[in-house]
């Protein structure tokens, strides 16, 4: 009998897409289509007391804040504005009240910022604490976001940088290992850890640069499973390869005073749960875009016609690093 853990996340993934529409799923978030000039974007995710926060790392406060921030991150990766959520909750009996209710404060100082209402859920008894969202948002069809609309040629942006969410992560388990580092660099990585950001601010930059109502040329998602899974999974969707420049990834400067060349690399590229948006669109735009976002958006890279992402040292120093799904973080594996 086939286990879950044989054939991993990605393998049980391919095998529930077939009970769903195909023109439908692949995406960050489904898009329902509902009146003329508008779409439904839907997407659900779920967090799991010891494999997305515990005690040790994550306030109950921040737990929400980040199950709240992954689910608007999802919506940003699709170009939508967040309609609302519903939460399903599965409590232990013996959790304390407190510990949900300070669960929602956290949801909630981050949905006001974006002025997201909670319009529902779900509670059940449950040996683990586990807390399922789902969010309801809105976009013009011809501003949808896809991850297979990649196409040759285009850039690759990555709204801010990446690593810092990992950072802080260590440090939170193992406080020892900052000692290199000044209490105010230690709070910034943490905070990026427990407080990310979703990145619904680059919505209107973006439509800025492009010809209203037009078709847009962008594909993207977000990098909440790291920067590399990111742009191999646009590239599969969209049946491309890409090159990377190693010179031009952006990590936090502090990462040199901690970590050795490689792994500030293996960090900004893998880590993970950073919620910045990689885009892929033409290299106009793309440079217009790095331009007015500032702050640690970059292009790092190009669409090719190849099967492959390769990460490339353009000093020709190191040789081409091909990258894969399996390098990163993968549930049951």
């Amino acid at each position: 009998m086939t286990k879950v853990k044989d054939i991993g996340e990605q393998g049980l993934l391919a095998k529930l897409q077939s009970f769903c529409p195909p023109e439908i799923i692949g995406d960050d978030a489904a898009v329902l289509e509902t009146a003329p000039g508008a779409s439904l974007v839907v997407t659900t995710d779920v967090l799991v007391d010891g494999v997305h926060f515990s005690d040790a790392t994550t306030s109950p406060e921040d737990a929400g804040w980040r199950a709240a921030a992954a689910n608007l991150s999802d919506l940003a990766a699709m170009g939508a504005s967040p309609l609302g959520i519903t939460v399903g909750l599965g409590l232990p009996g013996d959790l304390n009240v407190s510990w949900v209710e300070r669960l929602y404060q956290g949801m909630t100082e981050c949905l006001q910022k974006y002025n997201t209402p909670i319009v529902g859920g779900d509670v059940v008894r449950s040996p683990t604490a586990t807390i399922s969202i789902t969010a309801f948002g809105q976009v013009e069809p011809q501003r949808i976001i896809r991850r297979s609309a990649a196409k040759v040629g285009m850039a690759i942006v990555v709204t801010g940088v990446h690593g810092a969410s990992h950072m802080g992560l260590q440090l939170l388990l193992h406080p020892q290992l900052g000692h290199n580092l000044s209490p105010a660099e230690k709070t910034a990585f943490i905070k990026a850890h427990q407080r990310p950001q979703p990145r619904l601010d680059v919505l209107p930059i973006l439509w800025e640069i492009f010809t209203p109502h037009s078709q847009l040329p962008v594909a993207g998602m977000d990098s909440s499973d790291g920067l590399a899974d990111a742009v191999l999974q646009i590239c599969r969707a969209s049946n491309v390869g890409a090159v990377i420049d190693r010179q031009k990834i952006l990590f936090p400067p502090t990462f040199t005073n901690w970590l050795k060349p490689e792994q500030a690399i293996e960090y900004t590229l893998y880590g993970g749960e950073d919620f910045e948006l990689v885009l892929c669109l033409p290299p106009t735009q793309a440079n217009t875009l790095v331009q007015q976002l500032s702050q640690g958006a970059a292009i790092i890279g190009t669409i090719t016609s190849d099967s492959q992402v390769l990460l490339r040292d353009q000093n020709e120093k190191i040789p081409d690093q091909v990258l894969s799904l399996s390098q990163g973080f993968q549930h049951f594996s």
